[in-house]
């Protein structure tokens, strides 16, 4: 608790509405009761936001009401830890929102009734009923309404359906391939089945229908990443950003083993990054509380020629080789499990086969033992009669 009120003390409380056209004032202030780690606008309606709060808490503001949140949920209903990311939902009412946190839950919030949850899942994959994993990013595709994906902060992609049956059926594949938690986590916008994970010191690219390995990974970079998001418009390209100020382009129809442009944009960790849906703008977030707009060239900015073709036909290849390579990996498990079994049923059938010399021994040692007795009495007998 010390640490906690001593953490929000050195944390500044405020979060700022701008205009991409005027950078010397914000238009609005937000004033949270504690610090917001993440903040959502509602794509239905763009004067409503929801954040999450450092203490767990989900506050909901209508911009054209001034700075202080219109409700807040309530704390003993919210989350235990910081509630790391919040997104909207597609509904009929455009009200509905999900959250995670390291507190091991995801909740389903309803904006025009926060007093509580309307659902909650606890990430288990033990289904002991309680916590054993902690939520750091979410994805949602609204092609997809039932499902959602969690990245967690022990570096395990959950995919799972909020339809399900049972709530342990909730949670339907796992993938693992991190070492350390994933902060950012998106479908490509164009190829919903491939999705972009960062985390530790890469960004990886997954298919969905295999999850033993991601099938595309960048180099490990000397610096941790913090952020990465796909590009709306190109869909061979993706951002991440680094802990020593960078910003790294990858454009795979160029070059894979490096990043296409990287950009110091500043001397500090840049903890986020965000994309103008248009995907000419992007806005970097440093430590200190400072926001960096870059505009991208329209060779980055723009479609080029036949790269949906070529996208999907490198996805289509590298999916195909880990498909091999993960049927190549089974085959030899399977033939050492073989293997193993084979050398225990040998070694079985050995000792089976030779019951009848062990017996011949044991009877020779038992006739000499008797043969030893028998010549120590008769010398002793002898040696009494003299």
């Amino acid at each position: 608790k010390q640490w906690y009120q001593r953490r929000v003390a050195i944390t500044p409380g405020d979060s700022y509405v701008w205009d991409v056209e005027s950078p010397n004032k914000p238009d609005l202030t937000l004033k949270p009761i504690s610090p917001l780690v993440c903040i959502e606008y509602n794509p239905k309606d763009p004067h409503c936001l929801v954040g999450g709060q450092y203490n767990g808490q989900l506050a909901f503001w209508d911009t054209r009401k001034g700075s202080q949140p219109i409700e807040v949920s309530a704390i003993s209903k919210s989350h235990s830890d910081p509630l790391y990311k919040c997104i909207f939902l597609t509904s009929k009412t455009g009200t509905e929102c999900f959250t995670t946190s390291t507190d091991g839950q995801v909740l389903w919030w309803d904006i025009r009734k926060m007093s509580e949850p309307t659902e909650q899942l606890v990430l288990d994959l033990t289904k002991s009923g309680k916590p054993t994993l902690g939520g750091i990013s979410l994805e949602y595709e609204p092609t997809m309404p039932t499902k959602f994906m969690i990245g967690t902060e022990q570096g395990t992609v959950l995919s799972c359906n909020r339809k399900a049956k049972s709530p342990a059926e909730r949670i339907v594949a796992s993938y693992t391939g991190h070492y350390g938690p994933i902060y950012a986590l998106q479908r490509n916008p164009f190829f919903p089945k491939h999705f972009l994970t960062v985390g530790d010191w890469t960004a990886r690219i997954w298919a969905e229908e295999i999850r033993e390995s991601s099938i595309m990974w960048t180099k490990f970079h000397k610096a941790y990443l913090t952020d990465g998001c796909w590009s709306p418009v190109r869909p061979g390209v993706f951002f991440t950003s680094r802990m020593d100020g960078c910003l790294d382009v990858w454009d795979y129809m160029f070059k894979q083993a490096d990043p296409t442009l990287s950009i110091q944009v500043c001397d500090e960790a840049l903890n986020c990054i965000r994309i103008q849906d248009a995907g000419g703008l992007i806005a970097c977030g440093s430590h200190s509380g400072n926001v960096t707009l870059l505009e991208l060239s329209s060779s980055l900015s723009q479609l080029q020629r036949n790269e949906k073709n070529s996208v999907t036909l490198m996805f289509e290849r590298e999916t195909k080789r880990e498909k091999i390579l993960e049927s190549r990996y089974r085959e030899m498990k399977m033939k050492e499990r073989t293997k193993s079994q084979m050398e225990e049923i040998n070694q079985n059938e050995e000792y089976d086969e030779n019951p009848n010399d062990l017996v011949e021994e044991a009877e020779k040692n038992f006739w000499f033992t008797i043969e030893q007795e028998r010549a120590g009495h008769e010398k002793k007998d002898r040696e009494m009669a003299e």
